[in-house]
């Protein structure tokens, strides 16, 4: 019982447009309810980027910055020239008015206006013509979601977005604690306050740490004078301020909604409103594997938390995890999926935490949370290697002890540092990701080597490093400097430190680097993972029969060849059923071949299952391979399938291989007889013969001279006549002649022992079925399959697109066509038996009839000489495998392994604890309650911002915001 996935194979390098998409975090292809099919139209309009100046706010509260807008439908972008001081996504459903200004001549600027009042001002600075057509693409979209209805849903959307409230004039409502949390005591019998904004289990359970700690109050204030001034939930304007205020830490009660505006799941949930709860409906009664595996791993997410130390906690996360699994059923669920479901509902709604998950697996972290966990492991050799650039003395120590950095970093990855260190420490680093991209997850492990870079030089073993590890996450809260005779210094914790070095000294890991960097290892790791995935499929088979565990080997390799030309259905967990095995476990979803791929995987391992054709054609010599299409296959097929599931496991075809490689004459004899044998009565009828008959001629098709048509030919003859001989004699009344009773054709005619006999009176049928039968299936190692190549700038992608299989196959035809006017092209047939290598006139006993002698499609006479088998230009078995990967190749067994004893148990941090609101705090003593002082942590690592424009293009931004518009 295996599963085997081609998922790998499939990969592609992302285009520009899905990068451009990723970038602004929104969906590639924006989701239209079936119900609006009629309405479609936004996603019809051609997307377009223009040169421009962008210019924010009539009281002058920003600076003006140059960059490229994105008419991306049904979305607005921004980025500025350097693509991290400024940029923003807006649905065009909630741009209002969009006016040109009356600016001086030569100026091309517009006004936007936003549903909430919000202008921006972009002056276009392309050629005149360049921006009409911006203009008028932007008019299309804008009339297209008009038409869609989108516009009149925003209102009703934000509603349940805290910013809304937070902005208003009411602020934060009495019902919250400091924290954000919600009072939930009734005052003199009165009903609890109820809220329509979206929140998570903290509300109710208290958010981890203390409040004033955390200086939750001044973080609020911080926040709401920025999401007045720059926009809120779906049109938010992230200047470089947006960045600091996120490095010093969102506030709790505004965390959820920031990681979904942040990451783009907020324009998912507002494209598809009402589907979680669908998705809820759908799998109400529904069992799944993956809906077992979440039930163990329930209890083991985030335990320490009281929110999932009650029922409501639990049934959340449970619904959540089963609604993403039900969604994405190739994914399902994998491990460490839980700790992020887990931390993120402490923030978030169900429906917020459900699309932040579909972000987190699909888009931030592909291939992270899969079956083979392809995107942990490249970025686990990733991480190598920037630690081995970075870091070598630490990267020399670990191999000369042989430590594994992938032991204690894999966990930090997997769950985004959440189940490592403190969960107050861990939510920042979140806050950090969700803004600037995977990269913070390089950036803090390499500080986090560096800050500990004496100590690790002195460990000798796995269980050092992550004691050592434990040690330094357990000390985050503490002071970076004690001794130090400045206060301020002294106020400093060790996580500030991580936080400082991490995004200063580490800046220059960008996400370039991190996509460079995957391109260069891709290959190695799905290598390894296949490699990998084919020892254990080898490993769970029932039984090997008499194959060794290496011509299992390729018979899998055969198999995953197939699997990659010809996708199998997908995998499908099995119906559930009452009964099930002695241990209590019901039968697990395997790979399954249907009818496509098994005669692609035939054709690998048989040589009639084939045709092999040499072309010559005075250009060039090759060898054009085709996959044979008979019934005698598809007899095989079913054969094979005794299970009677319409489908083929590696199980099966390894058994029933078996049943006929290692044969000896009368075994082979028997088992031809079985496979002609329809109704397994132990009789062939005539229609069966003549089947069995067509068989051996689709077999010989391909030999040289007559011979073999001779054998069939006579095989017909005698086995007519020996069948005729067992019926009853029956003589007719009328003429008194004997002879034997006529039978239908669908009748029993002739049994095993009778068709023995006639093979064995041939002297070819019988030398095919002693030696050549089981010879022609034949298993040799399968040529390395080429992995899709990676983006190597211009050239490379130039070359790719040239160098294709259809573009091959149109240059075979093209020299065929040339060697047909020119006389010099020959087509010869390589035989699948290939025992008579010469032209004989067959003897009298040996058939029945001559034929002429085979000629080439350009009329001379085919001869041996023409088919040299023994060249290696002709001749395909000499391509063998390079043998097993080296011992330097990265192997994922330490990973995982990693992964089961990781998220077993999360280490308990005492600063997680929820603080009382009335705890007194010394904190004033160095902090002060300026709410400036915040943002002090992160100056020192914050760069200047360069806007990109002139002295003259700033004064021309600011005279566009009291410009009018023109009338």
């Amino acid at each position: 019982m295996s599963t085997i996935s081609t998922q790998l194979r499939n990969f592609k390098e992302p285009t520009k447009d899905q990068l451009t998409h990723v970038f602004f975090s929104i969906p590639e292809v924006p989701p239209v309810p079936p119900k609006d099919t009629e309405k479609r139209g936004s996603g019809d309009i051609e997307n377009m980027e223009i040169n421009a100046i962008l210019s924010f706010g009539a009281q002058e509260v920003e600076d003006s910055y140059a960059g490229k807008l994105h008419l991306l439908p049904p979305y607005l972008a921004f980025s500025s020239l350097d693509r991290k001081s400024v940029r923003f996504t807006l649905p065009l459903s909630t741009v209002r008015r969009v006016e040109r200004l009356n600016a001086r001549a030569g100026v091309y600027a517009l006004s936007l206006s936003t549903w909430h009042g919000m202008k921006i001002i972009v002056q276009l600075t392309s050629l005149r013509p360049t921006a009409d057509l911006f203009c008028s693409l932007l008019r299309e979209a804008l009339k297209a979601e008009l038409q869609r209805g989108q516009m009149k849903a925003v209102k009703g959307f934000v509603k349940t977005c805290y910013s809304e409230g937070l902005v208003s004039l009411s602020g934060i409502s009495d019902n919250e604690r400091e924290d954000g949390s919600l009072i939930t005591e009734t005052k003199e019998g009165g009903s609890p306050p109820e809220t329509e904004f979206h929140g998570g289990l903290g509300l109710r359970f208290k958010f981890p740490g203390d409040p004033k700690k955390l200086r939750e109050a001044s973080k609020i204030k911080l926040w709401t004078t920025y999401l007045k001034n720059h926009g809120r939930n779906l049109t938010l304007l992230r200047y470089p301020q947006c960045t600091r205020l996120v490095q010093v830490g969102l506030p709790n009660r505004l965390r959820g909604e920031m990681w979904e505006t942040l990451s783009g799941s907020i324009y998912l949930r507002f494209s598809n409103p009402g589907l979680y709860d669908q998705l809820l409906l759908d799998i109400r009664g529904t069992n799944s594997t993956s809906f077992e595996d979440i039930e163990k791993d329930l209890h083991r997410s985030l335990p320490e938390y009281a929110g999932y130390q009650a029922d409501e906690g639990i049934s959340a996360l449970r619904r959540v995890l089963q609604a993403y699994s039900h969604r994405n059923p190739e994914v399902g669920y994998c491990q460490a999926m839980n700790i992020l479901a887990a931390a993120i509902l402490i923030y978030m709604s169900e429906e917020q935490a459900f699309w932040l998950l579909e972000v987190l697996c699909d888009r931030l972290l592909p291939g992270y949370y899969s079956p083979t966990m392809h995107g942990t492991l490249l970025d686990q050799r990733v991480f190598e290697s920037l630690v081995t650039r970075c870091l070598p003395m630490i990267s020399d120590h670990f191999q000369a002890v042989d430590v594994q950095l992938s032991v204690a970093s894999l966990p930090w990855f997997l769950s985004l540092y959440i189940n490592s260190m403190p969960m107050v420490f861990a939510f920042r680093i979140a806050d950090c990701f969700f803004c600037m991209g995977p990269k913070v997850l390089f950036q803090v492990g390499k500080a986090i080597l560096k800050i500990n870079g004496e100590k690790l030089l002195q460990i000798q073993d796995d269980g050092g490093f992550l004691n050592l590890m434990r040690e330094y996450f357990a000390s985050l809260g503490d002071s970076a400097h004690p001794e130090s005779a400045d206060p301020r210094t002294r106020a400093i914790t060790r996580f500030q430190e991580l936080l400082l070095i991490s995004f200063r000294e580490f800046a220059v890991i960008s996400d370039e680097t991190i996509l460079s960097e995957r391109r260069k290892y891709r290959n190695e790791i799905v290598n390894s993972i296949e490699s990998f995935s084919k020892r254990s499929a080898v490993r769970n088979l029932k039984t090997l029969a008499r194959f060794t565990k290496e011509q299992a080997g390729f018979i899998y390799d055969a198999l995953y060849k197939a699997m990659c030309e010809v996708p199998p259905p997908p995998v499908a967990a099995p119906p559930p059923s009452l009964l099930t095995t002695a241990d209590g476990n019901q039968e697990k979803a395997e790979t399954r071949i249907g009818l496509p791929t098994f005669h692609i995987f035939l054709s690998e391992i048989l040589t009639w299952a084939r045709s092999e054709k040499i072309v010559i054609n005075g250009f060039q010599q090759r060898i054009d391979r085709e996959v044979a299409e008979h019934e005698l296959i598809d007899r095989l097929f079913y054969f094979w399938d005794t299970s009677c599931k319409g489908s083929l496991s590696f199980q099966d075809l390894v058994s029933g291989l078996d049943g006929v490689m290692f044969n000896d004459l009368m075994e082979n004899i028997e088992w031809f007889f079985n496979l002609h044998d329809k109704n397994k009565d132990g009789y062939l009828t005539k229609d069966e013969v003549l089947t069995l008959s067509e068989s051996f001629l689709f077999i010989f098709r391909h030999e040289i001279g007559d011979a073999y048509l001779g054998a069939v030919s006579k095989f017909m003859t005698n086995a007519f006549e020996y069948g005729d001989s067992l019926l009853p004699q029956h003589t007719d009344s009328k003429t008194g002649a004997a002879g034997p009773r006529e039978i239908g054709h669908n009748q029993p005619y002739l049994n095993l022992a009778t068709f023995r006999m006639v093979v064995l009176a041939d002297e070819v049928l019988e030398s095919f079925f002693e030696t050549d039968l089981s010879a022609s299936f034949r298993l040799e190692p399968v040529p390395d399959l080429e992995l899709p190549p990676a983006s190597s700038g211009f050239l490379g992608d130039l070359w790719s697109n040239i160098a294709t299989q259809d573009n091959r196959k149109m240059f075979n035809r093209l020299s065929d066509e040339l060697g047909k006017t020119i006389g010099k092209h020959q087509v010869i047939y390589r035989p699948t038996i290939g025992r008579f290598t010469k032209l004989e006139e067959p003897t009298a006993r040996e058939s029945l009839i001559s034929s002429p002698t085979k000629t080439t499609s350009s009329g001379s006479s085919l001869d041996t000489a023409a088919v040299p088998s023994s060249s290696s230009t002709l001749d395909t078995s000499s391509i063998h495998d390079n043998g097993p990967l080296s011992g330097s190749v990265f192997s994922p067994m330490p990973h995982l392994k990693a992964v089961n004893a990781a998220f077993m148990e999360r280490t308990p941090f005492a600063i997680d604890d929820v603080g009382d609101d009335d705890d007194d705090s010394d904190l004033d003593m160095v902090h002060g309650e300026d709410d400036d002082r915040v943002l002090d942590e992160v100056d020192a690592f914050l760069e200047a911002h360069d806007s990109g424009l002139t002295e003259a293009d700033k004064e021309m931004a600011k005279d566009l915001l009291n410009a009018e518009p023109v009338k």
